[in-house]
Formats: structure tokens, C-alpha cells, sequence
């Protein structure tokens, strides 16, 4: 097997919670040695939430946090103590990669600014990975996804023109670490090239803003304000979902050009409906489009959901399965077959199953190893990698510092 491609890179790791956590596994998956920095006293908040191992709440049970934290080693390190802030200098020091997504401003009061890091490893690579960036008026103010997911206009566009907007989740936690990792493996290059390190500056929030480009765009050029259509879409018709055969199962199909059009129409059969002038146009099927989408769901309703995406797909109309978890772990022959889900044992959680990163590299191998323990790794970390006594490390259990 050939070598993983970042073996022998460093990472001390401060974040929690999402966008910080999906940052770095795919750096862990493909050979980078990380040292999560935790605290029982303030763990981190997916440690605390489920799913977890049969219903019952711990810091060792959170499946998402298993999931996201793949193959790291963790130390239960107390920072509101100044002998832990002097132990998380010296992993500083042994790092090659800081990452971090605390609010603007925490790890410099922390005493692990970015101007204090380099002072101890001149070419230390730091991510700060916030809500808003390090600089700025909202530079420090605290939150989660689901803040930064109004904030930055998608629970806006998200639901239906007659409802009020949807609040959707944290989905910017799921955007920011696609530009973090390439943020950090664009720093590694450039070290490698002259020797310097430097600090990544993330805003969660512009990144996320990133994501809406197209409708930014439409309201530079024209004016207009995007707001909710619900499954609509101005260029297609039929588009939506469509309820299928089954509990609660629908197929996705979108619709776009005459061509598409006139091939779905054979896939369902040309009924005559098809045929009338309400119908006959893009324009005049966005005009009726309440009727049409009835009588698609008409016939979607008597097939599979399976059925109606293979049917569609095979005419050169685009169409999909809703995919449920299980469907995606059981039953998807796609990522069955590029072994995207890992089976792994947990001594807490059991068997489990988490995902590789989402690419492959093709001169490289990559391996998903379990999330660990809170703390588990703390005496080979002091000892094997700080190289600290036995009676050093017994002393930072007494004050308090060792969790």
C-alpha cells in the first residue's frame, strides 16, 4: 500500500462542535497525526447530544462526534488553567497545523493567539476557523450554524412563498471546512516552498454567503430579491418531489428543456393531458404548474421510487431517489461500491459506521480509524510526545490541569 499523503504532518486540535471537527478529518484519514485538546468540564457540545448508543447521553456515546473525529488521539487538557495553556504551548511547539473555531479573539485571551503560537514555532500554520472572522464589528460575538444559516440569507429562500422561513440547521458548519482543508493544505504548500507559516483567517459567515453567488448575482444585475419557491425552479417544469409507492417514499425529477419534456411524456405513457396547450410550452407548465405537479404525483404514486428514477434516467431526464439513512447505508450500490462507509469498533458505542473523506486520491491511501475516548490518549501524549515524567504528569492531575 503506498504511503498516505500526510503522514507525518502534525495538527493540534482545539475545535468542537461541526465545521472544525470535518475540517480535520480528512488531514486524520489520510495520515495526519492529530491531537484533540478536550476538557470534561466544557467538552464539546456534540460530545453531549445524539444519536448516542441507545439513547443513553455520555461523553463516549455521541455517534456524530464519533463520526467526525475519525482517527485523532484526544487529551483532557483544562485551559482555564495556566499550567494547561503552558502544556498546549509545548504541543505548539510539536505541531506543524493549529485549527481552531472558538468566537474572534478567545484564543488570544487564552494566551494562544496566533502572534503568541508563532513567537514558540515561527512557521506555524493556524486556522481560525469563526463565525464572522477575527477582525470586524461581530468579530467576537459566540453562536452556532443554525445563526450564521439565517444571518446569511438561507433560512430566507428555504420553504414555501405562503410559509415562514425554515430554519434548516447548521448548514454553514458543512461549508466552511471544504474551504478550511484546502485553506491548510494551500499553507502547507507554500511552507514547504519558503519556509513560512501563517494564519488562516475563516468567516463561516462569508463563506457561506459564497454559496448563494448566483442569487447575489441576480440581485447586482436586476435587482431581485430571492425569496421562497419552495421545490419550484424558474428554468424547469415538472420539477419537484413526487410521492411514490411505499411509506413515505418520493423521487425527485426536474425537468428542463422541449427534449426532456417530450422524453418524459414517453416514459409516462403520453397520456392525453400531456398533449393540451396548458401543458405545450416551459412557459405555459410554470403557469399551470400546481396542475401539473398533481398530475405527475398521479402517476409517480404507482411506481417505486427506485423504478420512477431508473425509468427517468434512462430517457436523459434527471431524476432521483429522496434517500432516507438507511438507504444511503444500506442500500446505495454506489457508495457500496467506493467503500465509503467504514466499519468500526468503538469500545463504548460498539460497531459503527463513518464515513471516508469525500475524495480519493489516486497515488495515495487513506484509512478511517475510530473517534477516541475523551482523554484517552493523555498519558502518551505527555510522555511519549511532550516527553514529560511520570511525576510531572502526576502533578498536573493533582492541580487540576489533567482531566
Amino acid at each position: 500500500m503506498s504511503k498516505k499523503p500526510l503522514e507525518g504532518i502534525k495538527v493540534a486540535d482545539f475545535s468542537w462542535v461541526f465545521t472544525g471537527p470535518k475540517t480535520i478529518k480528512p488531514l486524520s484519514d489520510y495520515g495526519a497525526e492529530v491531537i484533540k485538546v478536550e476538557s470534561r468540564t466544557k467538552p464539546d457540545v456534540i460530545r453531549t447530544l445524539g444519536p448516542c448508543s441507545d439513547g443513553v447521553v455520555g461523553l463516549d456515546l455521541s455517534g456524530q462526534w464519533a463520526i467526525d473525529n475519525t482517527g485523532k488521539l484526544s487529551i483532557a487538557l483544562n485551559l482555564g488553567h495556566p499550567k494547561g495553556v503552558e502544556v498546549a504551548k509545548r504541543l505548539v511547539a510539536w505541531a506543524d497545523i493549529v485549527v481552531e473555531n472558538f468566537a474572534g479573539g478567545v484564543m488570544a485571551k487564552l494566551g494562544l493567539g496566533y502572534e503568541e503560537l508563532k513567537k514558540i514555532k515561527p512557521d506555524i500554520i493556524m486556522l481560525s476557523s469563526c463565525m464572522q472572522g477575527q477582525t470586524g464589528p461581530h468579530a467576537d460575538h459566540p453562536g452556532f450554524g443554525q445563526h450564521l444559516t439565517a444571518l446569511s440569507g438561507f433560512d430566507h429562500i428555504t420553504s414555501w412563498p405562503d410559509r415562514e422561513p425554515l430554519e434548516i440547521g447548521p448548514y454553514t458548519d458543512f461549508i466552511g471546512p471544504h474551504f478550511n482543508t484546502l485553506a491548510i493544505l494551500a499553507a502547507l504548500n507554500y511552507r514547504r516552498r519558503t519556509g513560512k507559516g501563517q494564519h488562516l483567517d475563516m468567516s463561516q459567515y462569508e463563506a457561506g454567503i459564497h454559496f448563494q453567488a448566483p442569487l447575489t448575482l441576480d440581485y447586482v444585475v436586476n435587482r431581485r430579491v430571492a425569496n421562497r419557491m419552495g421545490n419550484r425552479y424558474d428554468y424547469a417544469a415538472p420539477h419537484g418531489t413526487y410521492r411514490c409507492r411505499g411509506e413515505d417514499r418520493w423521487c425527485a425529477i426536474a425537468v428542463f428543456t422541449e427534449e426532456e419534456w417530450r422524453s418524459f411524456c414517453r416514459v409516462i405513457g403520453n397520456p392525453a393531458w400531456t398533449e393540451n396547450l396548458r401543458f405545450a410550452t416551459l412557459q405555459a407548465r410554470k403557469e399551470n404548474e400546481e396542475e401539473l405537479d398533481k398530475l405527475v404525483g398521479e402517476w409517480t404514486i404507482n411506481y417505486l421510487a427506485e423504478e420512477v428514477m431508473t425509468l427517468m434516467q434512462a430517457s436523459g431526464v434527471g431524476a432521483g431517489v429522496v434517500q432516507t439513512q438507511q438507504d444511503l447505508l444500506d442500500h446505495d450500490p454506489q457508495l457500496t461500491h467506493s467503500h465509503y462507509f467504514w466499519e468500526l469498533e468503538h469500545p463504548e458505542i460498539g460497531n459503527y459506521r463513518a464515513p471516508r473523506a469525500a475524495f480519493l486520491l489516486s497515488r495515495s491511501s487513506y484509512e478511517v480509524q475510530r473517534a477516541p475516548l475523551m482523554g484517552e490518549h493523555t498519558e502518551y501524549v505527555l510522555k511519549d510526545i511532550l516527553g514529560m515524567s511520570d511525576d510531572e504528569i502526576a502533578e498536573l492531575v493533582i492541580e487540576g490541569v489533567i482531566e
